[in-house]
This record gives structure tokens, sequence and C-alpha cells, in this order.
């Protein structure tokens, strides 16, 4: 034990690939996305909507701090792996509770308190971590110190949100996310953050998108449950399916033009490059992937439980359309970032997606599904043969 505590960081190399822990590390994350999708669900509505949101901000903050101090230092290895343990078993915690922390009422502050308590620890092994790991180097220590102090000053609205409840809660928080994503921004700018290994960059991210991918089908299986299978069920089972792997194929090309740019940039070039195309970016990617979850699940839910109304309801158009419309656009954002190229359906998709909403809308669940499913198709289609006539195709592999 005091070998491990006396024992140096291990500085990953150029050629560094994510490890083992932290595909680990990720399978906490995907237990706290089906969690926010589990939540959403039970009460639908616009303002769940937004808490479901704050609470995924939350979670991704949590996950992105260490993708950081994995490109920078080794996880697996001495004090530092028994550090992120501690970080999992918070963002654990984080998970379990979540669903509570918006109830009102006597006795629910405390459910809010531990999820505030649990996101400190998080943040603070994290900052342990880090200045632990730059004590040879002062320039990353001040970068260090900055992000820091604006963690903290963030800390002050969430507990406050935590203590107050309803509606306080809501702006409090959201306050506090803002303050803490920007604070990592400003000390991106301020002191800069380089990128050891693009290729472990990039790939944590991939994974992380395939993750959120993935809710979309455990979605299916939450939504029909126990049920008896009929054919109006299998076929908005196959229909996100599909969907999901069009979301997938319209993602990693871009992901592997977007590495290659990462690895031929170099110097704090490629740490701004990293803060703005992938930890900023695909936050609204994330967001978009496990709305059009709750859609997915609402849908499917009405068709097990035979509750086929004439139109869907807004809230679950509003999470199959406008998670597509987010998550298109935290594509074409992604592009604009990285490789500085997007075309001309990649900027207009997302507002097509919006276009859809009202016509999916008064369209029955079944046959909203169908219309994303088809839109989603074409526009796949659509920028393969225009990639392959440009010669600007790149297989998602490669990534």
């Amino acid at each position: 034990m005091w070998r491990i505590v006396r024992s140096r960081p291990v500085v990953t190399a150029e050629t560094h690939r994510p490890t083992l822990f932290e595909v680990f590390f990720d399978l906490v994350l995907v237990f706290g996305l089906i969690r926010v999708t589990t939540f959403m669900s039970e009460r639908p509505t616009s303002v769940t909507l937004v808490q479901g949101l704050l609470v995924l901000i939350l979670l991704w903050n949590s996950w992105l701090v260490y993708a950081w101090l994995g490109n920078y230092v080794r996880l697996d290895v001495g004090l530092i792996r028994a550090g992120v343990a501690v970080a999992m078993a918070a963002v654990f915690l984080i998970a379990l509770v979540l669903p509570e922390a918006w109830e009102t009422g006597r006795g629910t502050r405390t459910p809010r308190l531990i999820l505030v308590l649990a996101y400190v620890v998080v943040r603070s092994t994290q900052f342990a971590l880090f200045y632990w790991a730059s004590v040879d180097d002062p320039r990353r220590l001040r970068t260090v110190r900055l992000y820091a102090l604006t963690t903290a000053l963030s800390s002050i609205p969430l507990v406050l949100g935590a203590v107050f409840g309803g509606t306080a809660q809501i702006l409090l928080w959201a306050a506090a996310l803002i303050v803490d994503m920007g604070g990592g921004v400003l000390a991106l700018l301020v002191g800069g953050w380089p990128v050891r290994s693009p290729g472990h960059f990039a790939e944590r991210h991939g994974l992380v998108v395939i993750i959120a991918l993935g809710e979309s089908l455990i979605s299916v299986g939450a939504g029909v449950g126990t049920q008896m299978i009929h054919w109006p069920t299998l076929a908005a089972a196959l229909l996100t399916l599909t969907v999901t792997g069009c979301l997938y194929w319209l993602y990693f090309p871009s992901a592997a033009s977007a590495g290659n740019a990462l690895t031929t940039d170099s110097g704090l070039h490629r740490g701004f490059m990293a803060g703005n195309a992938y930890s900023v970016a695909h936050l609204p990617l994330l967001a978009g992937t496990i709305y059009v979850a709750l859609g997915v699940e609402e849908v499917l839910a009405g068709l097990a439980h035979g509750k086929t109304p004439h139109t869907l309801h807004w809230i679950p158009a509003v999470a199959l359309f406008g998670g597509t419309a987010l998550y298109l656009a935290g594509r074409a954002t992604f592009l604009a970032l990285s490789v500085r190229c997007v075309r001309p359906e990649q900027f207009l998709a997302p507002a097509v997606a919006l276009l859809l909403l009202p016509v999916g809308r008064y369209l029955p669940g079944l046959a909203a599904l169908g219309l994303l499913t088809a839109f989603l198709a074409v526009l796949l289609s659509y920028e393969a043969w225009t990639g392959g006539r440009s010669g600007t195709s790149v297989d998602p592999t490669e990534s």
C-alpha cells in the first residue's frame, strides 16, 4: 500500500488507447443515462425534460473530467486508480438518487443533498488527482487552480438549489452548471491543456456516443415491458433499430474525419480543438440521443399497452424530432469546430427535423416514428451519395 501511495502517476504516450478500467467507468455512466431516461418517462412533461437535461449535464461533467485526466495519465495505475474508483462510486450515487432529486414536499431534501455531495466528491477528487499529476508543471497547476476556483463557486448555487427545491432548484442548478462549464472553457483558454493522445481522446468520446445510442435500444424493452408482443410493437422496434443505425452512421464518418484533424494538429491548439469539438459539441449529441430514447419509449409503451391515440402527444413528439434536431445540430457543430467543413445538408438537417415536429405531432405514434426513420434514411443516403461523388466519404471503422 505504501508503495502505491509513493508511486508517481504514469504519463500517457501519443499512442495511448482507452483502458478496460475506463470502459468500466463508462458502465457507470450507462446506469446514469438509464436513470435519466426512466425519470423523464415516468412524468413526461416539459418541466421534466428540463430537469432531465440538467442532471444529464451534471453526469456529463462528471464523466468528462476523467476523460481528460485519462488522456494525461493512466487511470488504471496506483493511487490514480484508487481516486477514480472513489469518483465512480460517487457517480453511481448520483444516478441512484437523481429520480428523487426533483421531488417537492416535506422530507424530500435529503436525496438532493446526497446528489450535490456526491457531485462535490467527484469534482474534488478530480482536482486532487489533477494537482498531484501536475505538481511538476507550473503552467498546468495554474490551469487546475483556475478551474477549481470556478467549480467551487458553482457549488454554492448547487447547494442552495438542493435546500430550496422547486423552481428555485431548476434556476440555481442551471446557473451552477453554466458557471462550472464556463470555468472549464475559461481555464482551457487561459492556461491551455494539451491532448497527449488524440486517438485516446477521440475514441473515449466515440464510445460515449455508442453508449447513448444503445439507450435507444434499451428504451424498446422499457417501453414494451412484459406485454404481449404484436406486430405494431415489432414494427416500432425495427424502426427504432433503423433510427439508431442511421444516427450511428451519421456520426462516425464525421468522427473519423475529426479524429484525423485532431491527430494532425499539435500543441495547445490541439487542446482547444478537443475542448470545443469534443467536450462542448458532444453534449448536444448525447442529450439529443437521450431525448430520442425517451420518445421511443413513450411510443412503444403506448403500442404495447394498447394506448394508440390518433395523434402523438407533444412530449414524445418533441423528444423524437427535437432530440434528433439536437443531435444533428451537435454533429454540425462538431464538424465546424474540428474539420471546419459543414456541407449544406448537414447544416440544414436540424431545421428540417424541427419542421417535421408539428407534422409528427398529428400522426399516430407508429407513423411518427416511421416519418423520423424515413427522414434519417434519406439524409444518410444523400450524404453517402454526395460524399462518394466528392471523394470525401470516410470509413467509420477508421475512427
